[in-house]
């Protein structure tokens, strides 16, 4: 059976994430993603009323007119988790594919709702809910078979989606860290990747993120960013004026934390903004967390002023608002709150708490620190980098490669210098460049097996 993967987006940036893999006649993409900062740089772009075409010219979605050069039907499109850079995308070209979306209930929930939230392109797709540890067939022939894998990462109910085939497995390895001990969910399932790695034909193929193959030793576990944001919190339980925390709207964990010790503290958490209400009002209606029941969430933005109102009336010191904005982002609440766009007023000393790092990317580092400054003008303190990262380190690649002795290599999720720390690993694992490790461009073809 031939086996060849285009890789379409996300193997020249972080971001766009999309890649097709053909197992005989049978086509299954992984990922459809949103480069973000693509659309950030163009003030008042609304990509919800633009072309696919547009938006592919403007770098914002893959160009996913290389899949007319795989022969094959696509069987399935298969989003790993609900971030946008892996779904952002699903709502602009999903309708070009007759194929289901798949995916773990959560992600699920999020297309659906990216879906309806755009109708300009009329996707009408099938939604298809697998759990973690679940199989489907895909295709007719009855020997490609589709599994989820459960990873951690930063978002919650993520997978590494397998495809079987007679020649082996191809292990799309996007995005994930090892947490034995995470907040919400059970921990990453490498007792089910080893099993693949010795299964059949083994692994003929790992697709791996590389974001931070250049640090040394383990990514901590989500419980290491929790113990250091209550000592955080808990420092600052005597002072009498505004506390305010801002973190991954879509981070179910670190939020369920953040309204934790704010009741620890003695202060009602507050969720602000579009983007908190809907990652955590679907997370909780899905019952993967289970909040206060006096725990508000208001994104429309004049609820927020209100709130925000409500907060100024009865005293700071009794809230912790947790808020959009730790990337800057320029419409986030926190950005509006340093811009003082809101009836929130910061004073001299008042606490804000980033538990969250800038994505490293030029976009995100010129907005975020515009709104450290703009936060600092107003005297407030910052507290920065409460955080740890949902991607695997130099260690953790180690123990992917040695659990499941793949074949082939192929990095993603980097731009061509991010590549450099993840070639030197593979390749002090006995794998060499243009044999069987494989530096890709978006838009380029690998043919595994002819």
């Amino acid at each position: 059976m031939e086996v060849e993967i285009a890789t379409i987006g996300g193997y020249e940036e972080v971001g766009r994430q999309m890649t097709a893999v053909r197992a005989g006649e049978d086509v299954v993409i992984f990922d459809m993603g949103l480069n973000l900062s693509k659309v950030l740089i163009h003030d008042n772009v609304e990509t919800e009323r633009m072309h696919s075409l547009d938006l592919i010219d403007m770098g914002a979605i893959p160009d996913d007119r290389v899949m007319s050069d795989l022969e094959g039907d696509v069987k399935a499109i298969v989003p790993t988790h609900g971030h946008l850079d892996h779904i952002g995308a699903i709502s602009k070209l999903a309708h070009r594919y007759n194929a289901p979306i798949v995916a773990s209930p959560f992600t699920i929930e999020l297309v659906k709702q990216q879906i309806e939230g755009e109708q300009k392109f009329g996707v009408e797709n099938d939604l298809v809910k697998m759990e973690a540890g679940e199989t489907m067939s895909i295709g007719d022939s009855g020997n490609v078979d589709l599994e989820f894998v459960n990873v951690t990462h930063s978002i919650i109910d993520a997978i590494n989606p397998v495809l079987h085939t007679p020649e082996g497995a191809v292990v799309y390895g996007l995005d994930k860290r090892m947490d034995h001990t995470p907040v919400i969910g059970d921990p990453i399932d490498m007792e089910r990747f080893r099993e693949i790695g010795r299964e059949g034909e083994g692994v003929l193929c790992y697709i791996e993120d590389c974001t931070n193959a250049n640090k040394k030793g383990r990514t901590p576990s989500e419980n290491v960013a929790r113990e250091h944001l209550r000592d955080v919190m808990y420092s600052v339980e005597d002072y009498d004026g505004g506390i305010v925390a801002t973190t991954f709207s879509s981070h179910i964990a670190r939020v369920s934390s953040l309204v934790e010790f704010a009741k620890d503290i003695g202060r009602q958490p507050v969720l602000l903004g579009r983007s908190m209400e809907k990652y955590s009002g679907t997370a909780e209606r899905l019952n993967f967390v289970d909040f206060p029941e006096d725990l508000g969430m208001f994104g429309h933005r004049k609820s927020v002023d209100r709130t925000f109102k409500r907060i100024m009336n009865e005293g700071k010191e009794n809230y912790l608002p947790i808020v959009t904005g730790h990337q800057g982002e320029p419409r986030a609440m926190l950005t509006r709150m340093g811009r003082g766009d809101t009836p929130y007023e910061l004073d001299d000393g008042d606490k804000v708490l980033f538990s969250a790092r800038v994505i490293p990317e030029p976009t995100n580092e010129g907005q975020r620190y515009q709104s450290e400054k703009l936060l600092g003008m107003q005297g407030a303190r910052i507290y920065d980098d409460i955080h740890v990262s949902g991607h695997l380190r130099q260690e953790g690649h180690y123990e992917m490669l040695d659990a499941l002795q793949p074949q082939h290599v192929i990095p993603a999720h980097q731009n061509m210098k991010g590549y450099s720390s993840y070639v030197d690993l593979a390749e002090s694992e006995g794998y060499k460049l243009g044999r069987d490790l494989h530096v890709t461009r978006n838009g380029n073809m690998i043919q595994l097996v002819e």
